[in-house]
């Protein structure tokens, strides 16, 4: 509307102007030579209108031309640059589905039209590392780090394939000198932080680790725990070298982390070494309420020295009331108040504890059970069952960081070098299947597990036992003895004895005296269907006589035309000598 308003001022004002002109009285003389002319002043305004718009028209028509050429490179440059924005947009794309050829057609054409394109260098570079051409690759990603707004790209580029490569030096100088550039790549600080953690380099990661507080990427919280984490790794490795450093230093990481499970065993030692009893406790007892641990709970009932089995047990079942009941650190103050009983020949504190658990056990709860079993009764039999089912038991949690199961504590994860990446959790491959157990128990380890070993029962006469057949009303009866099968080599005189003989009377076994308490159900169990047959009598006298089925053997044994004949001088003439003499003999000689 204001567009429409201003547009009719202005055709008003410009007919009001013509109007004016119009109005105008008056010629104008213009001599030239002998050329004169005298317009009126309205046919001078319109004539000087019209030249004015001439020598607009041929100025525009020859800065046109003169600017033709810059316009027409210009125009060219820019088709390039789009061409060269297409290959590199469709490129990427074809990289992010895997396209190898299509990637590496567009990385041509990218390179062709747009070789200063930063995204070009990059298109090319990852197109060879889809290819596998890890040299192409580098040798791109070398032309990134010579352009200045590339250089931290390109040394990206040259630490993972100095990864792929295995160069950990390399892979690590790289990423140093990316630091220098910018302290703020993530990659470049995480790589040389976990480097210098693999070396023992521990000042130097403390140092890193303040690099990434300073530059943002990280927060107070995580600094504090990491930075604890990398403490007690250094009072860990200096513990029998410099005592005095590491007491420094893992006393500074447990007021970090309270709650990490090293720092607190080893701050506990200290203070326990220091007399610092209530001090040590302290620290145990804060880490417990977080995390329980087999480790925290050893720490805990060896806080006093000089104390006796049972006193620890007491403080271990101090320390285990701690946990709820509900809660899975329920479990480790159960474990470890067995533990601490079974070392203070507390067999029944220890069977109690352990009752709930042996249904289902983990295999620190078998090996309890059979340390239990031989403690006890020293029963053998009973400890090797309970350590069979600890083979298959289900897995008890261990330091695992990233599928890596370790037996002890560390700092940083072996597999991807992430700090404080060991957790105290069951490791993923014990989790239960759907698939049931592919082992199924066996009858050995139930027998063993079922009841204990039957009681021995000596008789009064010295008489060898006879096999026993259990019968439904559990009486024990003497098995018959099945009479001793024929021999085919025997003589037929001794055939038909033995075929004709009858066999003896069972006699009746004597009923069990009243005094003696029920037997106890056996461990192995005498099959009814398989009795032992008795062994035949041995004769005096085996006559050697042929049986009719043996075709015997001859007397004379194989001739051998190429042996040694050694005999009577009328045996060496029938024969043929063997040897030389044998070879001159077939030729006659």
């Amino acid at each position: 509307m204001l567009r429409i308003v201003l547009f009719l001022v202005l055709i008003a004002l410009a007919g009001a102007g013509a109007a004016w002109v119009a109005d105008q009285p008056g010629n104008v003389v213009m001599t030239w030579g002998a050329y004169r002319a005298s317009p009126s002043i309205p046919v001078f305004v319109l004539c000087l209108g019209i030249f004015a718009v001439l020598i607009v028209l041929l100025w525009s028509i020859l800065t046109a031309i003169w600017r033709m050429p810059g316009r027409m490179r210009r125009r060219r440059h820019e088709k390039r640059h789009a061409r060269g924005r297409h290959a590199i947009t469709h490129g990427l794309l074809a990289i992010g589905h895997g396209d190898t050829g299509l990637a590496r057609r567009h990385a041509e054409a990218a390179r062709r039209h747009a070789p200063d394109d930063p995204l070009a260098l990059l298109l090319h570079a990852q197109s060879a590392q889809l290819d596998g051409n890890r040299d192409e690759a580098q040798r791109a990603f070398r032309a990134m780090v010579e352009r200045e707004d590339t250089r931290l790209l390109g040394l990206r580029g040259l630490f993972i394939e100095a990864q792929r490569a295995d160069d950990a030096v390399g892979a690590v100088m790289i990423a140093e000198e990316a630091i220098k550039l910018s302290p703020s790549s993530t990659w470049a600080s995480h790589a040389v932080l976990g480097f210098r953690c693999a070396r023992g380099d521990w000042s130097g990661a403390l140092a890193i680790l303040d690099s990434n507080l300073s530059a943002g990427l990280i927060d107070k919280q995580a600094y504090r725990r990491q930075r604890g984490v990398l403490l007690t790794a250094r009072a860990l490795e200096l513990e029998t070298v410099d005592r005095d450093v590491a007491r420094e230093s893992v006393m500074e990481a447990v007021k970090l982390a309270p709650t990490l499970v090293p720092a607190a065993v080893l701050a506990a030692k200290f203070e326990s070494e220091a007399h610092q009893v209530r001090r040590a406790m302290k620290l145990v007892e804060a880490a417990w309420l977080a995390n329980p641990h087999p480790d925290l709970a050893d720490a805990y009932a060896h806080v006093k020295l000089g104390d006796s089995a049972r006193q620890r047990l007491q403080r271990i079942e101090t320390l285990a009331a701690k946990a709820p009941a509900d809660k899975p650190g329920h479990v480790e103050g159960q474990l470890a108040i067995a533990r601490a009983a079974i070392d203070a020949s507390e067999f029944a504190r220890a069977r109690e504890v352990l009752a709930p658990y042996v249904n289902d056990p983990t295999q620190r709860v078998a090996l309890l059970m059979a340390e239990l079993e031989r403690s006890e009764h020293g029963d053998g039999g009973r400890a090797r069952a309970w350590t069979l089912r600890a083979v298959r038991a289900r897995h008890d949690p261990a330091w695992t960081a990233d599928g890596y199961v370790s037996d002890r504590w560390r700092p940083v994860s072996p597999v991807t070098g992430r700090l404080d990446a060991f957790q105290w959790q069951t490791p993923v491959a014990s989790l239960p299947s759907d698939k049931g157990t592919t082992i199924e128990s066996s009858a050995f380890e139930e027998a063993m597990l079922a009841a204990p070993p039957p009681k021995r029962v000596t008789a009064a006469s010295e008489t060898p036992a006879e096999p026993v057949v259990i019968t439904p009303a559990a009486t024990p009866v003497p098995a018959p003895a099945p009479a001793p099968a024929a021999q085919d080599n025997a003589p037929p005189a001794a055939q038909e004895e033995l075929a004709v003989a009858p066999a003896e009377p069972v006699k009746p076994a004597p009923e069990a005296a009243e005094s003696l308490p029920a037997a106890e159900t056996p461990v192995f169990r005498t099959r009814a269907d398989l009795g032992k047959p008795a062994q035949a009598p041995i004769q005096a006298v085996i006559p050697i006589v042929r049986a009719p089925d043996d075709p015997g053997i001859d007397d004379d044994g194989p001739s051998d035309e190429f042996t040694e004949q050694i005999g009577t001088p009328r045996d060496h003439a029938k024969a043929q000598a063997g040897g030389w003499r044998g070879f001159w003999s077939r030729w006659g000689a």
